[in-house]
């Protein structure tokens, strides 16, 4: 993967152009704000996305049952349709 320096105003600018040079070219940008990195940019796979997606869903299912909104198996069995 190519690595390229990116000021944050010129890719602030132009950000739908260095878009489309990452997901065509695999590139990765560092974006600089005064010569120091503050955010790396790289395109996601969509492998990423859904490890992501699944994470925030374990996320909110963790909340969720420590606020004690859970069901018990006959519960979830009942709102699924589902026969003993």
């Amino acid at each position: 993967m190519v690595t390229k320096f990116v000021g944050v105003k010129e890719f602030r600018q132009n950000i739908a152009d260095y878009h489309k040079q990452a997901t065509k070219n695999g590139w990765r940008f560092i974006i600089l704000n005064r010569n120091k990195p503050i955010f790396d940019v790289r395109p996601l796979t969509e492998e990423d996305a859904t490890l992501e997606r699944l994470a925030e869903d374990v996320n909110l299912a963790r909340t969720q049952y420590s606020a004690g909104k859970n069901y018990t198996p006959s519960q979830a069995r009942k709102v699924l349709g589902l026969k003993k």
